[in-house]
């Protein structure tokens, strides 16, 4: 064993390649506190620390952050109508800084030194895990093992990484694995690598039905109701599970996309978001319901600008700091309830009402002149025709 260089918190999944890092930092000589988040994703929690354990762990934090990540982090999101490149919802994106942030604040209760993650030199978590601890503590020191010669090149492949676990006694799957890798939280599930490298393979979707709710806003959703049964869903955590469960079951929010990561290459992904896909729905419903036409052209630009920086993993950047404090205080009219659907994979908006309407009756009505003079619009047509 190599002489000991000091604490590192790692951000423990208790898969193979986070598993087979905590024993390789354990021969580089560091002592392991393992972290895992519990961020809604279906897992065996406790085999999962007692396998850290076994593997030589210092300690074992398990850590339920699933309703900050809704509260702090998805509402956001949703008030943003937040999309990168028109089609991805951040799932991942919003997830890390969530995840990192609890991170950074085990290492500081532990006076670590150091932080550690298993996110590959290739793609965008590495980014978003370290500017968020490097935000929130700039003195931490990050261990990426998937960036240091001595790792990658020792561990070119999964073949290495399972010889490596038979070796050291870590624990494997016994089944086949997955021809992908697969990422879940409470946003979203998502499907990138192996097979689906191949832009040309088919995913193949699962079939949908139908079901009818209503959703009640103010700012944020506060409240869902099922029309068919009645039961209503109030507490953040509990609506975001319950919609998952109900569009999940009806093929919402899956898409299929090649999108442009930060480091400069293109990927392939699907993801599967369906409470997510909802409430992106519902919110743009009520918003262009109960919000000022210029305004929301501003606020649009914004969601765009926001959405660039969650991406690339600036969620504690001054200037997505102050975007987050524009984008709410826009919301302070978006109040109401929405009435949707979900069939085949679809959305479908129903009907809506809201206290702060901005939609008149009367004023648009083809039967009722109402406080309008139709005669003014000669001459708004022809200051518009003279350029």
């Amino acid at each position: 064993m190599a002489q000991s260089k000091g604490t590192v918190v790692l951000a423990y999944s208790g898969g193979l390649d986070t598993s087979c890092i905590l024993v390789w930092l354990k021969e580089q000589g560091y002592d392991v506190i393992a972290y895992l988040a519990n961020i809604g994703q279906k897992e065996d929690f406790e085999a999962a620390r007692k396998k850290a354990q076994a593997l030589g762990a210092k300690k074992v934090y398990i850590e339920d952050i699933s309703r900050e990540f809704v509260e702090e982090f998805i509402w956001p999101a949703v008030q943003a109508n937040a999309l990168y490149e028109d089609r991805y919802l951040l799932g991942t994106a919003l997830a890390r800084p969530c995840i990192a942030r609890k991170l950074v604040e085990i290492a500081q209760r532990e006076g670590a030194q150091y932080v550690a993650h298993g996110a590959t030199g290739k793609g965008n978590d590495q980014v978003r895990f370290e500017l968020t601890c490097y935000a929130l503590c700039p003195k931490i020191k990050v261990v990426a093992p998937w960036r240091l010669p001595e790792f990658y090149q020792r561990f070119s492949g999964r073949r290495e990484l399972m010889d490596y676990a038979k070796k050291h006694g870590i624990p494997v799957p016994v089944t086949p694995q997955t021809p992908w890798s697969m990422d879940e939280n409470l946003m979203h599930i998502s499907y990138e690598a192996g097979i689906l490298e191949n832009p040309k393979v088919i995913d193949h979707g699962r079939p949908a039905s139908v079901a009818a709710t209503g959703l009640r806003a103010s700012r944020v959703p506060v409240k869902v109701t099922n029309a068919g049964d009645g039961a209503t869903r109030c507490s953040a955590l509990e609506l975001f599970v319950y919609l998952n469960d109900i569009a999940g079951k009806h093929g919402v929010g899956r898409i299929d996309i090649v999108e442009n990561r930060f480091v400069g290459m293109k990927s392939r992904g699907i993801y599967e978001t369906p409470a997510g896909t909802i409430l992106y729905h519902a919110h743009l419903d009520i918003e262009a319901f109960t919000m000022d036409r210029e305004v929301r052209k501003i606020k649009q630009g914004l969601a765009l600008k926001f959405s660039e920086l969650v991406y690339n993993g600036f969620w504690h950047s001054p200037e997505c700091e102050f975007l987050r404090q524009c984008i709410g205080r826009s919301q302070e009219a978006v109040v109401g309830t929405v009435r949707l659907s979900v069939f085949k994979g679809q959305v479908y908006i129903l009907g809506r009402e809201s206290p702060r309407s901005l939609y008149n009756e009367e004023l648009v009505s083809m039967n009722v002149q109402g406080d309008y003079e139709p005669a003014d619009a000669t001459g708004f047509i022809n200051i518009n025709s003279l350029r």
